[in-house]
C-alpha cells in the first residue's frame, strides 16, 4: 500500500502528458499551414488557367466578328450554318489529343487553349458585313417587322498548361452575334 500512495514521479508523468499534448497541437498547426499553402497554390494555378480560358474565348469571339480568310472549313461551316446542317462532332467534349474534337487552338503563355463551337442557332444578322460597329439585318424572309434576330453560338473553351496537363480550366460560352 505504501508504494501506491507514493507521489514520487507524479510530476514527471504530468509533464510528459502536457508535452505530448503540446506536440500534437504543434503538429496540427503545421499540418493546417502546409495544407493551406497547397490549397492556395491550387487556387492560383486554377485562376491562371481560367484567365487563359477567358483569353481563348475572346479569341474565338474576335474570329466570329472578323471572319478571317485563314479560318478552316469546319469553322466556316459551323459559324454559317445551323447545327443540324453540320457534318461535324457537336458534343461538348474536347480531347486535346484528338484534333477532331476542337476547332482551333490559341497559345497563351504557358497555356494552350482549345476552342470548339458546339451549337449554332441561325438568326438573320448579316454574316459577311463585319458588324463590329454598325450592324443591320440582311433582307431575309425570317425577319419579323425589321427586327434583327441574332445568331447564337454555344462555344466550349478548355485551357491546359503545356507543362502540367492537370492545370486546366473549362468554360462554356453563349455568344449572341
Amino acid at each position: 500500500m505504501k508504494i501506491l500512495r507514493n507521489e514520487k514521479g507524479f510530476a514527471l508523468v504530468i509533464v510528459m502528458i502536457l508535452a505530448v499534448i503540446a506536440l500534437m497541437m504543434t503538429l496540427a498547426m503545421l499540418s493546417m499551414v502546409s495544407h493551406g499553402s497547397y490549397v492556395s497554390g491550387q487556387q492560383k494555378r486554377y485562376r491562371t488557367a481560367l484567365e487563359a480560358s477567358r483569353g481563348g474565348a475572346e479569341a474565338i469571339l474576335d474570329v466570329i466578328a472578323t471572319r478571317p480568310a485563314t479560318m478552316g472549313p469546319s469553322l466556316v461551316n459551323k459559324l454559317g450554318n445551323g447545327t443540324n446542317a453540320w457534318a461535324y462532332d457537336n458534343t461538348i467534349t474536347i480531347n486535346p489529343g484528338t484534333l477532331a474534337t476542337y476547332d482551333m487552338t490559341v497559345d497563351l503563355g504557358m497555356y494552350r487553349v482549345y476552342v470548339k463551337v458546339v451549337d449554332t442557332v441561325l438568326g438573320n444578322t448579316g454574316l459577311s458585313t463585319g458588324l463590329l460597329k454598325s450592324g443591320v439585318v440582311t433582307t431575309s424572309p425570317s425577319e419579323i417587322s425589321g427586327m434583327a434576330i441574332p445568331y447564337l453560338y454555344t462555344i466550349e473553351v478548355l485551357s491546359q498548361s503545356t507543362a502540367n496537363p492537370t492545370e486546366r480550366s473549362k468554360l462554356s460560352v453563349l455568344y449572341q452575334y
